[in-house]
C-alpha cells in the first residue's frame, strides 16, 4: 500500500528514486507504516518543490548536458599545457590553485573555498598538502580554448617523491615565493628538480599584500640564486586574486605544449591511483599518444592482464567523464581492477590489439626511516593488512615487508621519507581505514662489508643493508660499517648564524659551503649522518632561529662510521624490540637514558630486575628495580640480633631462588610508552 502510493506520488521522478524508497521502506518495516509513508512523501516533495519541474530531473539533465558539453576532440595537442605548482611549506600553493580554479569556472567563487584540492582530513587538520592533486582547467585565450591541467603538490621534504612523480607528466612549472619569506630551503630544492628535468619556469612572487613583503629583495634573491631575469617575474597576491590572471596567461605563452601525437598508438602512464570500495582501483592516467575509448580493451605492462574501461574522464577537480581521452591530456580511468597490486603508479596501458613498448616509469623512491608496525591485537592483522596495501597503493614512496617480533607478533617493517611522511601514514590508517597500530622506534638504514667468506656464501653478497637492529652482524664478520649521510641545505637571517653551526657540529656535521642570498640571508650547506638529523634537528634548528630558518635535505651516498649495537638486558636476558644501531661517541648517554626510563616503566616484581644497556658484552648503564619486600622483622619485638639476621638471609635466599626462575615480561603498552618517550 505505501509503496504504490509513494510510486503513484512520484510519477514524473525516475525509477531510482522508486527503487531506493523500497530499500527504505524494508529497512524501516520495524516502524509504524504511516509515520514511514509520510516521511518518504515529505522527502519526495522536497525534491519536486522546483520551478518548472523536479528537481532531481533538473539535477540529472544539468549533469548530463555538462557531459555532452566536453568534446574532448576540439583540444588539440597545440592547445594542452600541463603543469604543476611547486613551493616551500606555506607560501601558497594551494591558495593559488582555488583561485585558479574559480577563474576558470572549475568551481564556483565562494569565501569557503580554501584549499579545495587539499581532500584528506590529515591535509584538513595539519594545514598542509601531503598529495599531490590534480585538476583540468578550460580556458579562453585571445579567442582559443585551451585545456590546462593543473598539479598541486606537497611543499614538505618528506613528500618530494610526489613533486618528482608530478614534474614528469609536465611541460612546465609554477615556482611559488613567498613575498616576505624570500627563498627557503624546499624552492631550492624544488627548483633543480624542475631545472634537471628541463621544464620551463615561472617564478611566482605570492602575498604581495602583506605589510612586511618586499617583492623587490625577493626578485634580487630569484636573479642571484637561479639565474631568472627579474622581468620574469609574476607579483600576485592569491588570496585577493591580484595579478592571477596574468599567471593564466603566462601559462598559454611561456610553457610548451606535450610532445604527443593522436596518431600513434595509445600509450598512457599511470602517475597516481587509489583504491575505491565500490569502483576498484582509479588510475590517474596522462596520454603520451593515441586516443582511448570508453568500451576499449587496455592492457597493464606490469602485470600484462586485459581490462575493458569502463569509464573515463577529467578531474575539474571532481570527476567528469567524457567518451574519450586523446594524446596530451591527463585524465582519470576506471577498468574493473578489483586487486590493490593492479595500477601501480609508473605502469603503462595500451590497447590490446596495438602494444607498444613500456614507458621509462619512475624512479623508486629510496626510504629513510624504517619502524616497526604491527597490530595491536593479532586478530586484527587480515585486516590491518588490507589496509596497508590499500594506502601503499596511493601512497607508493611506503616500502613494505613482512616482519615479525616476540613481544608484539607479526607485522611489517615500513619505509618511509621521513618522521612526518610515518606520522601521516599512521594517521592516514587510523582516519581512512580505522586501524589502530603500533609502531616501534623508527631506525635508518645502515651498510655492512663483510669479512667472513662463509657469511659471504651464505648471503650471496659482500655488502648488506640493515634496516632493523635484529640484522646487525657481530663486528668479527665485518670490516666496516657503512650510514647513510645526507648534503643538508639550511637559509636563515645571518644573525642565527652562530647557534645554527653551533648545532650542526654537535651533530656531527660537515660545513661544505656558506653564501650570502641577500645583504642579510645566508645559505649553508652541511654533511650530517642521516640518524643525526631525521628526528629532532629540524625542531631544534627552528627553536634556535626563531623559527625563521628552513631545511632541506638530498641524498649524499654513505660513509664509514664506528657503529655499535645497543642492546636492553633485563635480568640477563634481550629485550629485541629495544635494541638500536648508534654510534660509539653517543651510546653511553642513550644507554643510560633509555634504562632509566625502563626503570621507571617496568611493573616492580616480587624479586630484583637489573635493566643494563650492553654493547658486545660490555655493561655500558644499569638500573635496578627493586623488589617487592614483606618486612620479616615485624613480628621481632626484641632478642638477640642473630634471630633478625636469620629471618632476613632465609628471605635473601628465596628471592634468589624465585630470580632464577622468574621471568619478566614486558607488557605491550610498556614498550610502546619507552619508544614514544624517546621519540
Amino acid at each position: 500500500m505505501s509503496i504504490s502510493l509513494v510510486s503513484r506520488c512520484c510519477e514524473p521522478l525516475v525509477s531510482r528514486v522508486v527503487l531506493l524508497l523500497k530499500t527504505s521502506r524494508r529497512i524501516t518495516c520495524n516502524y509504524n507504516a504511516s509515520y514511514s509513508v509520510l516521511t518518504h512523501l515529505r522527502w519526495v516533495k522536497r525534491l519536486t518543490e522546483l520551478p518548472g519541474g523536479s528537481r532531481l530531473a533538473a539535477a540529472g539533465s544539468s549533469t548530463h548536458a555538462d557531459k555532452d558539453v566536453v568534446d574532448m576532440a576540439k583540444f588539440p595537442v597545440d592547445r594542452i599545457r600541463n603543469f604543476c605548482i611547486v613551493a616551500h611549506v606555506d607560501h601558497g600553493k594551494s591558495t593559488l590553485a582555488d583561485r585558479l580554479l574559480e577563474m576558470t569556472g572549475a568551481i564556483t567563487k565562494a569565501e569557503k573555498n580554501q584549499q579545495v584540492l587539499d581532500k584528506l582530513q590529515v591535509e584538513r587538520e595539519r594545514g598542509i598538502t601531503v598529495k599531490a592533486q590534480t585538476a583540468s582547467l578550460f580556458y579562453n585565450h585571445l579567442g582559443q580554448q585551451h585545456l590546462l591541467n593543473l598539479i598541486d603538490t606537497p611543499g614538505h621534504v618528506d613528500f618530494s617523491y610526489e613533486v618528482s612523480r608530478s614534474i614528469t607528466a609536465c611541460q612546465g612549472v609554477l615556482l611559488i615565493v613567498d613575498a616576505n619569506q624570500g627563498i627557503q630551503a624546499q624552492t631550492v630544492a624544488n627548483f633543480y628538480l624542475a631545472f634537471e628535468a628541463q621544464l620551463t619556469i615561472i617564478p611566482i612572487i605570492n602575498k604581495i599584500d602583506l605589510k612586511n613583503a618586499d617583492p623587490e629583495s625577493v626578485e634580487s634573491q630569484i636573479e642571484k640564486v637561479f639565474d631568472i631575469p627579474r622581468e620574469d617575474c609574476i607579483r600576485i597576491s592569491a588570496k585577493l586574486g591580484t595579478n592571477t590572471e596574468k599567471v593564466l596567461q603566462a601559462v598559454v605563452d611561456r610553457i610548451p605544449p606535450p610532445m604527443a601525437n593522436v596518431d600513434d598508438p595509445f600509450k598512457a602512464l599511470v602517475f597516481d591511483s587509489f583504491f575505491n570500495h565500490y569502483r576498484g582501483v582509479v588510475a590517474n592516467i596522462a596520454v603520451f599518444g593515441g586516443q582511448v575509448n570508453k568500451g576499449d580493451k587496455i592492457v597493464s605492462s606490469h602485470l600484462g592482464k586485459t581490462y575493458e574501461v569502463i569509464e573515463l574522464g577529467l578531474l575539474r577537480p571532481e570527476e567528469q567523464p567524457t567518451q574519450t581521452l586523446f594524446a596530451g591530456q591527463v585524465g582519470y580511468i576506471i577498468a574493473g581492477m578489483k586487486d590493490v597490486k593492479e595500477a601501480q603508479i609508473g605502469d603503462t596501458f595500451y590497447l590490446k590489439d596495438r602494444p607498444v613498448e613500456a614507458l621509462p616509469g619512475f624512479k623508486p623512491a629510496k626510504a629513510m626511516v624504517f619502524a616497526g608496525m604491527y597490530p595491536t591485537d593479532q586478530s586484527e592483522y587480515p585486516g590491518l593488512r588490507s589496509a596497508v596495501d590499500r594506502l601503499t597503493l596511493n601512497d607508493s614512496s611506503v616500502t613494505v615487508q613482512r616482519d615479525s617480533s616476540l613481544a608484539l607478533g607479526a607485522g611489517w617493517r615500513l619505509g618511509f621519507l621521513g618522521l612526518l611522511h610515518m606520522e601521516v601514514f599512521n594517521q592516514r590508517l587510523e582516519q581512512e581505514y580505522n586501524a589502530s597500530v603500533i609502531m616501534t622506534a623508527p631506525t635508518v638504514p645502515y651498510k655492512a662489508i663483510l669479512s667472513s667468506a662463509k657469511l659471504i656464501k651464505e648471503l650471496g653478497s659482500e655488502e648488506i643493508t640493515i634496516v632493523n637492529p635484529a640484522q646487525f652482524p657481530d663486528s668479527l664478520l665485518v670490516s666496516q660499517y657503512l650510514e647513510p649521510m645526507v648534503l643538508g641545505t639550511i637559509l636563515a637571517p645571518d644573525t642565527y648564524s652562530g647557534k645554527i653551526m653551533s648545532l650542526c657540529l654537535n651533530r656531527r656535521g660537515i660545513q661544505k659551503n656558506l653564501v650570502y642570498i641577500d645583504d642579510h640571508r645566508i645559505m649553508m650547506k652541511y654533511l650530517f649522518p642521516l640518524n643525526e638529523i631525521v628526528f629532532d634537528f629540524y625542531d631544534n634548528l627552528k627553536s634556535l632561529s626563531s623559527g625563521y630558518a628552513s631545511f632541506d635535505y638530498e641524498n649524499a651516498g654513505y660513509q664509514a662510521a664506528d657503529l655499535v649495537k645497543l642492546d636492553i638486558l633485563l635480568n640477563g636476558s634481550v629485550v629485541e624490540e629495544l635494541s638500536t644501531i648508534i654510534h660509539r661517541t653517543q651510546a653511553y648517554v642513550a644507554g643510560k637514558r633509555m634504562s632509566e626510563r625502563l626503570k621507571d616503566s617496568i611493573p616492580r616484581q616480587m624479586f630484583e630486575i637489573a635493566v643494563q644497556a650492553v654493547i658486545g658484552n660490555n655493561v655500558i648503564a644499569r638500573e635496578t628495580i627493586k623488589a617487592y619486600r614483606k618486612n620479616v622483622l615485624a613480628k621481632c619485638y626484641g632478642g638477640d640480633i642473630s634471630r633478625k639476621m636469620k629471618l632476613l638471609k632465609r628471605q635473601a635466599e628465596g628471592k634468589k631462588r624465585m630470580r632464577l626462575v622468574g621471568n619478566v615480561a614486558i607488557p605491550k603498552d610498556t614498550i610502546v610508552k619507552v619508544l614514544k618517550r624517546e621519540d
